[in-house]
């Protein structure tokens, strides 16, 4: 049987792009939501992909979803931290809501997911952990201090983990995406995502399923000897 892979935020986006393109290669994926339930259960009707709603901000919550997970399918061999939010504003405007909901949702998230995993990964020796950055977490963007802080921060900690598990057959390594043809980024408005597409070399917003390929490719048994890295998928927008 195919390993266990839980994605986060996986019912919709690159999630979803992610828990199918990670079916398709013959993982058993399961996929966490917590807000859309219609999305979610469409989601399931129209893949065959279990989903789980929990809140990947809060640790028990987190640790009682990881457990009903390896209850219900088997313990988690395959962590992809893809959930994440947005709540834009400059500095000057932005509330402490703001900031703490999308530090905890986007990089807090990180840790309780990987931190409620890691022992079983120990134990069996093995483990593939991808963290999905962005490009707004290497080059910053103008209102967005938040998000571009969570995102940099998952940088640092899929390095720092990535030393910690090298020894017991557990890769971490990070996506860093750019602009992807989500609703996320269909809410620009038209003018600006023009301006945006201009600045990509390749022409175009990127797609889900191309950041899905690159997670297939770090999560693969014979990816062993990629760790700590950070796989950028910008069509050329930001080479860093």
């Amino acid at each position: 049987m195919g390993r266990v892979a839980l994605v986060t935020g996986g019912t919709r986006g690159i999630g979803r792009a992610i828990a199918v393109g990670l079916r398709d290669a013959g993982y058993r994926v399961v996929a966490n939501y917590f807000g859309n339930v219609e999305a979610a259960k469409r989601f399931t009707e129209e893949t065959g992909i279990p989903n789980y709603r929990f809140d990947v901000s809060c640790y028990s919550e987190c640790e009682a979803g990881v457990q009903k997970i390896a209850s219900d399918i088997g313990p988690i061999e395959v962590l992809v931290n893809n959930a994440g939010i947005t709540r834009d504003s400059t500095l000057h405007r932005m509330t402490y809501e703001q900031w703490e909901d999308v530090v905890q949702t986007n990089l807090t998230s990180c840790f309780n997911l990987a931190r409620v995993c890691i022992e079983s990964m120990r134990d069996r020796g093995f483990g593939r952990i991808v963290n999905i950055g962005s490009i707004n977490g290497q080059a910053g963007q103008y209102g967005q201090v938040n998000y571009a802080a969570a995102k940099s921060g998952i940088h640092g900690f899929t390095k720092a983990l990535a030393q910690e598990g090298a020894a017991k057959g557990i890769t971490v390594n990070a996506i860093a995406p750019g602009y992807v043809d989500t609703d996320m980024v269909r809410a620009v408005p038209h003018t600006v995502l023009e301006k945006i597409i201009a600045k990509i070399p390749a022409g175009r917003l990127g797609r889900a399923e191309d950041i899905a390929r690159g997670v297939t490719f770090l999560v693969a048994d014979d990816a062993d000897f990629i760790t700590g890295t950070t796989l950028s998928i910008n069509g050329g927008q930001h080479m860093y």
